[in-house]
């Protein structure tokens, strides 16, 4: 069972003479969190514990800061990534660009969740290309799943494209050392 929240949209860029993907990069350094029309505009964070299910956190107001959950991997969606990827800085971030249907990401899925629990030093996150993401999916450049952005200050600093869990490695341990 699946369960959606919707949160509210980023500030507009719209007129902006910036490129989509410094658009991103400047509300990303913007570092301010869009207000909420309402009380009712809330945003829940949704993580899973092995073997109980989905489990919803305290729900937030959309004026709290984001928080990213270290220790395990965070799904993110096209309107929650650049808040967690800015609130996680000067955290390096891992990001999984993932389809349901693809099986290598499945089969990487659970040495990725691993690697969440070995580096709590980082923070990690999955975005499911699916329709829905799929601008931010091309904001950010996908052409192969899976494909494994490593983000440091809010700027890609390596990529690893397809299951080759020993190169994704290699290349967390890279920027870990450079920090």
């Amino acid at each position: 069972m699946a369960l959606r929240v919707s949160l509210p949209p980023l500030p507009s860029l719209s007129g902006s003479s910036l490129p989509p993907t410094q658009a991103s990069a400047a509300l990303c350094l913007n570092r301010g969190l869009p207000p909420a029309d309402s009380n009712k505009r809330m945003a829940a964070r949704i993580s899973r514990d092995s073997g109980r299910g989905a489990m919803v956190s305290p729900v937030r107001s959309s004026l709290e800061t984001v928080e990213p959950t270290v220790g395990q991997v965070t799904e993110v969606n096209k309107d929650t990534f650049w808040p967690l990827v800015k609130a996680a800085v000067p955290k390096i971030v891992v990001l999984d660009m993932y389809t349901q249907w693809c099986g290598p990401c499945k089969v990487i899925a659970p040495k990725f969740k691993g690697l969440s629990e070995k580096y709590l030093d980082v923070v990690f996150l999955k975005l499911d290309c699916n329709q829905e993401n799929k601008p931010l999916a091309k904001e950010l450049g996908i052409r192969v799943v899976p494909t494994f952005k490593i983000f440091k200050d809010c700027k890609v600093v390596k990529e690893v494209t397809g299951a080759k869990f020993d190169d994704l490695v290699i290349a967390i341990d890279t920027c870990r050392s450079s920090q």
